[in-house]
């Protein structure tokens, strides 16, 4: 079988294997959000920490209980580093710098999982388990929550009641997300992906060299870090490693787990909004540009130019020698365009071009289909905006599902845009005029400023993938990318849980022919635009600079 064609036919079964759950998942995760009844385990959480899931919270009560939770967790994450040596199985491994302590606490309670250590020599089980991985559940859940708040704006009028945070938190964790990663961890184990506590394994190599093997709960943190879309790894090679992915099977598993509640989300919002062709439209321009931006990587690494490249069938440096230039592609394109981080590739190898489409991913906001949750209050706000450049070029109200966008849904739609782009272009211009950031530089010109571009992207946008080459383990990317992580993530959801209070205490719009049908392909492909046009707008400057200029010169 030819590479081309096994390509083909990994994205055939992967884009099948969505669209068979998409439907029964998407309809379960509606159900659980909507439902009254709170289980045995539920209650016994929910009296743990005092909260009341029945009493509705207006925006701002749900955004205090977002920041809040959030914070005790970097807290908690943050001192668990620092004091790691004196926890049970710590391995012999040494606290946690305070630096980088502080940028993996705000990498994890982010979703953003960015990792500037290697896990395997530097954290510890407890701290890998009890931190790191529990983490990765609440922090998705936030994610999820913040989503419906945003949905049941659109869904409920008059009232400024979005749910109760607690209940949506508890909801996300227990119902969607640990029942699902333990079926994926226990696939996983099946592949042959390790899951145990074991000591450290010392081990005499063929060339008589000492080295050291970590063992792990590798299974389990694999399977959340897919599923929740947050990306790292327990081991520095991340889903390269053998113990993380051992075969095809499994590499093709975890980009499913990417997919999955991205992709069955906007059925979700169709289900809780009243029309599911709503979600069909938004899931479609999801599909469009995520499919585009896997033939355009795919295309642009079989024909990399070079010799060496065209003899060994595309540029296969830093790829997954395993599975072939395709599944590198496949995996790299769908953790850009969901905020996972998970890598089985290096992303510096990729050429000037197709590197620029993965920071491009990234630069769109992750909306395709995007972070487990932010994905959809993402692309759901750019709705907003196409709605709202319709309106103006008919010279009506913009209306989207019967809710009128008026002057403060779209300032608060568009202060919500404009953070991540404002975070990436202010700290690469920082870290690019000042010796802390460009020390830490080994590669100079276009590819160079493409490594710090890609960091600041990667942070301010959630994602944690890098490109290797930038030194980033320094008191100012720790501190610098930390801040962009937090700020990220939580300014967007301040005008995302203001703009839902907004849309839910209005009355709806009835329908007329003047209405824009926004349920229709017309509207998908105006979003689909809207979403390249403002990008384009916003980051082709520095992508001129970077990823552009070293591919045209290649």
């Amino acid at each position: 079988m030819s590479p081309v064609l096994a390509d083909v036919l990994q994205v055939t079964a992967l884009i099948v294997a969505l669209a068979l759950v998409h439907r029964p998942l998407g309809d379960y995760m509606a159900a659980v959000y909507s439902s009254r009844k709170h289980l045995r385990v539920e209650k016994w959480i929910y009296r743990s920490v005092s909260a009341n899931p029945d009493a509705e919270m207006r925006w701002p009560a749900y955004l205090r209980g977002v920041l809040i939770f959030s914070a005790v967790g970097v807290l908690f994450l943050y001192v668990m580093q620092r004091v790691q040596d004196k926890l049970p199985l710590s391995l012999g491994f040494k606290p946690i710098t305070p630096d980088q302590a502080f940028n993996t606490a705000a990498s994890f309670i982010s979703n953003t999982n960015w990792q500037s250590y290697s896990g395997e020599v530097a954290m510890s089980h407890v701290t890998q388990t009890a931190g790191l991985a529990v983490q990765n559940f609440v922090s998705a859940a936030v994610g999820m929550a913040v989503a419906v708040a945003l949905v049941r704006g659109f869904a409920r009028s008059r009232t400024g009641d979005l749910g109760n945070f607690w209940s949506d938190l508890v909801r996300g964790t227990v119902r969607v997300l640990l029942p699902l990663s333990a079926i994926a961890a226990i696939v996983l184990v099946a592949c042959g992906a390790i899951q145990n506590f074991g000591d450290i394994h010392h081990i005499t190599t063929l060339t008589g060299d000492k080295q050291a093997i970590s063992p792990g709960a590798v299974a389990s943190q694999e399977a959340i870090k897919d599923l929740g879309t947050n990306g790292g790894g327990f081991f520095n090679a991340n889903s390269a490693h053998p113990f993380e992915s051992p075969n095809g099977i499994s590499n093709l598993l975890e980009i499913f787990l990417l997919l999955v509640i991205p992709f069955s989300l906007p059925r979700t919002f169709g289900k809780m909004v009243g029309s599911l062709k709503q979600g069909y439209a938004i899931v479609a321009a999801m599909g469009i540009i995520w499919f585009a931006a896997v033939i355009a990587v795919t295309w642009l690494e079989y024909a990399h130019p070079g010799t060496a490249s065209q003899l060994a069938g595309g540029a296969m440096e830093g790829k997954e020698q395993r599975f072939g230039e395709g599944a590198s592609s496949l995996f790299s394109v769908s953790t850009t365009m969901t905020s996972t981080g998970a890598v089985n590739s290096s992303h510096d190898s990729f050429g000037g071009l197709s590197g620029g489409v993965l920071l491009l991913g990234m630069m769109l906001g992750e909306i395709a289909p995007g972070g487990v949750g932010s994905g959809l209050y993402g692309m759901l706000i750019m709705a907003i905006i196409a709605v709202f450049i319709a309106g103006l070029m008919v010279g009506r109200t913009p209306e989207y599902l019967g809710k009128k966008i008026g002057t403060r849904e779209i300032k608060l739609a568009a202060c919500s845009i404009l953070i991540t782009p404002a975070l990436v272009l202010i700290g690469t211009a920082v870290a690019i005029a000042l010796p802390d950031g460009k020390d830490a530089m080994t590669n100079i010109g276009a590819h160079g400023f493409s490594e710090v571009l890609y960091a600041y992207t990667s942070g301010s946008n959630n994602n944690g993938s890098a490109f290797a080459g930038l030194g980033a383990n320094t008191p100012f990317f720790n501190i610098s990318i930390g801040l962009c992580m937090l700020l990220g993530r939580f300014l967007p959801m301040v005008f995302v849980l203001a703009l839902a209070g907004s849309l839910a205490e209005q009355q709806p719009v009835p329908e007329t022919a003047g209405t824009l049908r926004t349920e229709k392909p017309l509207f998908t492909g105006l979003l689909v635009g809207t979403i390249m046009i403002i990008t384009g707008l916003t980051f082709f400057p520095a992508l001129a600079l970077g990823p552009l200029a070293e591919g045209l010169s290649s």
